[in-house]
């Protein structure tokens, strides 16, 4: 006789459906990869309690969904697993050492890189390494240095590999560092970051698999058990590919193949190449759609006004309008979805410019099918604009928290206080979802609850009239998130035959307040009924 029982039986204090009107639950039970059935009596389901069944009886906990990360870069976290750890250091003298020591275990004239999520602000000397000080760690060795997505800072010996020097031109939409004397100093951002990036040999098979097996288990820990990851090469795909077929992801992932800075005809090979994708999807792992950028990060979101540090700055904008119609048009007609950087009310304005000729040329386009990502300074105006075009928006509060100070030094405390506007976008109606932009954000679930619902950052609070409470900053990792990318029928809800995707905590989250509801993360982290994280 078949056996009918439910894998996994969980009993809990309170089981948040998040449906809207129904009272906690107290009792949720999953078989295979979908919720089976949920109960108002803790041992409600106790008739399917067989053999087969793991039951979890933990009457003071609280289930809720996974949370998504609407806007994160895993890639970089799983490649800087294995990269030297600047993260770590508190002085340049100190970054020195950390690359010091794996030049000491490392071949001559092997590339040496860093991980990514860092500020200079974390550094007592408060500004970034310059090349020279990085030929004092080693110059038998290229070195890289990433900060974040939009900056690099390299050794001598790594300008040498790319052929870089004081008279090679600035390619458009990046700059080449150069200091007082107009020597180059090793600073590389956007564009031209790709003139030595492309030099740096990929990891192997096994290592990648590893690294994204270590840094999608961080992302559970905290409780995201979904990211859209915004900046995936084909070659990262594949790697993710791997990494699925052999069990090692911790989260799933919907991923937005980038096309930064590529011509018409370099973006449709692109596309060609993306086909196959397309029909390889499932619910763990598939490619949402394509990734473009309207601006810099920054230190180069395309502004209104001119800088507070510079009043002949206003940003850069990567792309002139018309080619980025054209580029928007030719993925949308091969029936991808669109995501763009936006990141200063310049670039905003623009980018809505764009997407609304878009619109006109292409209509009936399914719902969602052109995203802004970030939104950064989206006023008013932009906001009602995007909401009226259908037009969604990702926000990232622990970007903001993260680099409130660096922000502020160009942009002025005024509009760091402006930045990702929750309550305006929801009190619009505007389709919203929240993430964290890491390496510059700090990813966690309850870590970006705390600050869209307080908007404190390293300076204090910011921009408190943006604020929103608990419940509505937890749609926007669950609910909206799972409207953003097309899964509200699968995710988002605990309902009977939904995916299985859960955390368990120990306290409510919603009973916590300040740096408690910070720092919570979950006791188990379960993703299609499989378990991915376990406290201790």
């Amino acid at each position: 006789m078949a056996d009918l029982g439910a894998d996994l039986l969980i009993r809990a204090a309170a089981v948040h459906t998040l449906v809207p009107g129904q009272p906690p639950q107290r009792a949720v039970a999953v078989r295979g990869d979908r919720i089976m059935a949920l109960s108002a009596d803790p041992k409600g389901l106790d008739d399917l309690v067989s053999k087969r069944t793991t039951v979890l009886d933990q009457p003071g906990t609280t289930v809720l969904p996974t949370f998504d990360d609407t806007h994160t870069h895993l890639i970089f976290a799983g490649l800087s697993a294995h990269d030297v750890p600047v993260h770590e250091a508190r002085s340049i003298p100190e970054m020195l050492e950390l690359i010091r020591r794996r030049a000491a275990v490392t071949p001559e004239g092997e590339w040496i890189r860093s991980t990514t999520n860092w500020l200079e602000f974390d550094l007592a000397e408060r500004r970034l390494p310059t090349a020279a000080e990085l030929d004092r760690a080693t110059d038998r060795h290229p070195v890289l240095v990433k900060r974040g997505g939009h900056n690099d800072v390299v050794n001598n010996y790594a300008l040498r590999l790319a052929g870089i020097t004081e008279d090679t031109p600035t390619p458009s939409g990046g700059t080449i560092g150069r200091d007082e004397q107009g020597r180059l100093n090793g600073r590389l951002t956007d564009n031209a970051m790709r003139l030595v990036e492309s030099l740096v040999p990929s990891e192997g098979l096994l290592q990648r698999v590893d690294g994204l097996r270590l840094a999608s288990g961080r992302y559970a820990a905290t409780g995201i058990g979904a990211v859209r990851d915004c900046a995936v090469t084909l070659n990262d795909y594949a790697m993710l590919t791997a990494a699925h077929e052999s069990n090692a992801l911790n989260t799933r992932v919907r991923a937005l193949i980038a096309a930064f800075g590529l011509t018409n005809a370099e973006l449709a090979e692109l596309l060609d190449d993306m086909e196959d994708l397309r029909y390889s999807a499932d619910p763990w792992l598939r490619v949402w759609g394509v990734k473009f950028g309207i601006d810099g990060g920054l230190e180069a979101g395309a502004t209104e006004d001119p800088y507070a540090c510079d009043h002949a700055y206003s940003g850069t904008l990567l792309w002139e309008p018309d080619a980025l119609v054209e580029a928007v048009t030719a993925v949308v007609r091969r029936g991808w979805r669109v995501g763009t950087h936006a990141y200063g009310d310049r670039a905003v304005r623009v980018l809505l410019d764009v997407y609304e000729q878009v619109l006109a040329d292409n209509p009936g386009l399914p719902a969602n099918s052109l995203v802004m990502e970030h939104g950064g300074l989206a006023g008013p105006k932009q906001q009602a604009r995007a909401v009226e075009l259908g037009v969604p928006v990702t926000i990232q509060q622990p970007l903001l928290h993260d680099t409130a100070e660096v922000e502020r030094e160009y942009w002025g405390p005024e509009r760091v206080a402006a930045l990702f506007p929750a309550r305006g976008w929801i009190d619009r109606g505007a389709l919203v979802s929240a993430g964290s932009d890491f390496p510059i954000g700090h990813f966690g679930a309850m870590r970006s609850v705390w600050g869209m619902t307080t908007r404190q950052t390293v300076i204090g609070v910011q921009g408190p009239e943006h604020a929103i409470t608990y419940d509505e900053a937890v749609a926007l990792h669950t609910t909206q998130a799972a409207r953003l990318v097309g899964e509200q029928h699968l995710r988002g809800v605990l309902t009977p035959g939904r995916l299985a995707d859960l955390t368990v905590w120990e306290q409510d989250p919603a009973t916590c307040e300040g740096e408690a509801l910070r720092d919570l993360t979950p006791l188990r982290t379960i993703v299609g009924g499989r378990p991915v994280h376990q406290a201790g």
